[in-house]
């Protein structure tokens, strides 16, 4: 994954052990997991210069699959349609952590996956994912001593949830969702007590972060 910008090659690093398929080519990375509607699951990473990339090789390959013909880059993708634009970078933990609200976050074992699923399906505004993404991330995440599991409660109800994964340098948390807005920082700074540093993904802007890099997803036409 070399060939990517930095952004994207953590991506990818992020969600490859959570995929189901992968595949490299002309510098570009390819996850599909058909059945899971995780966009960086479902995507082809591209390098700076997207006309490196056979396009129309990637087209066929994701149609194969029967998932949509979706690129994440750094810059727009000449005959592309943005979908979603996330921001990449290093969270920046407030000086309180929130535990004010009445919000508490905690690693859980694997055995809360149904409901940590729940939350975020539910936060991403898609529920009918939950049992589906549940189901696939139990096989994956077996065993995986690199992988921790996050959730956030407010009066006992859960309101966030967050997947932790080890890197070279500390940790990342791109696939995460919460209920209420002020379960994030309590989420977020339980993530970053787990090594050096956090890398995060956010689409939403509601996470302080240094550093950051946008990433556009978009569909080929």
């Amino acid at each position: 994954m070399t060939n990517l910008p930095a952004p994207l090659a953590g991506l990818a690093a992020y969600h490859a052990p959570l995929s189901t398929l992968q595949r490299e080519q002309g510098g570009a990375v390819t996850l599909l997991t058909p059945g899971v509607n995780v966009l960086a699951l479902n995507a082809t990473f591209l390098p700076p210069d997207p006309s490196e990339v056979d396009l129309e090789a990637v087209r066929d390959w994701h149609e194969g699959q029967g998932v949509p013909v979706l690129v994440a880059s750094t810059g727009t993708v000449p005959g592309a349609h943005e979908v979603r634009r996330v921001r990449v970078g290093t969270f920046a933990p407030p000086d309180h952590d929130g535990s004010e609200t009445g919000v508490v976050a905690e690693q859980v074992s694997r055995l809360h996956l149904p409901a940590w699923a729940q939350v975020v399906a539910r936060a991403h505004g898609t529920p009918e994912w939950a049992p589906a993404l549940a189901r696939h991330l139990a096989a994956r995440l077996e065993g995986d001593r690199d992988a921790a599991l996050l959730m956030a409660y407010r009066q006992g109800e859960p309101v966030g949830a967050l997947l932790w994964r080890a890197v070279s340098d500390g940790g990342a948390a791109h696939l995460w969702g919460t209920l209420d807005d002020r379960a994030t920082a309590p989420l977020m700074t339980a993530a970053a007590a787990l090594g050096a540093a956090l890398l995060v993904s956010d689409a939403g802007r509601t996470v302080a972060l240094h550093g950051v890099q946008d990433i556009i997803y978009s569909r080929l036409d």
